[in-house]
């Protein structure tokens, strides 16, 4: 019996926990760094969102400046330690946010929403108008019916750490709603 014979199958196995360990490091870095998935459970953004869809929420806009205003977050709630949201950015560090008579203005603008529904009145809790600090954004959910979001109106503007992605883009369910989310 040939020495080699034996060392052929350690090696070959050796070759194997090392690939499966490198693609599982290659993995845990991808969604740390990169992107994740998320689901979508309620309907604050409704009608852009559906209850069950699942997104992407992609990380690298994080480093490069931040969410930008119209981008759909997913954020570490700011009430619950256990749970994520889903909102919109409607305001960015500096700008001036208020709901007037169910309009949200963005400084001092009307603020076109052709992602609610129309004719869709946005509630106010206490405050109706907010200075977004530095470091920091202000998100609505797409669902303006009364208590039909926790967002800023809630809670007040968000820290851009608690950020977790980006959402672009939806991979199931497959129907007409399958990928770009605007």
């Amino acid at each position: 019996m040939d020495n080699n014979d034996n060392k052929e199958p350690k090696s070959e196995a050796l070759e194997w926990i090392k690939s499966i360990v490198t693609a599982i490091i290659i993995a845990v870095l991808i969604k740390t760094f990169v992107f994740n998935t998320t689901y979508v459970l309620g309907n604050s953004m409704y009608p852009t969102l559906h209850e069950r869809d699942r997104l992407f929420a992609i990380k690298v806009p994080l480093y490069f400046g931040g969410p930008q205003r119209g981008d759909v977050i997913v954020l570490k709630a700011p009430d619950s330690d256990d749970k994520d949201y889903i909102k919109r950015v409607i305001g960015i560090e500096g700008d001036k946010v208020e709901i007037i008579d169910g309009n949200v203005y963005l400084n001092d603008e009307l603020l076109k929403e052709d992602y609610i529904e129309e004719g869709a009145y946005t509630h106010i809790y206490n405050e109706n108008t907010w200075v977004v600090p530095k470091g920091q954004v202000f998100v609505l959910g797409d669902n303006r019916e009364e208590g039909a979001s926790k967002d800023s109106r809630y809670f007040g503007c968000i820290d851009i750490d608690s950020v977790k992605g980006v959402t672009g883009f939806r991979y199931f369910p497959f129907d007409n709603r399958f990928g770009k989310i605007s």
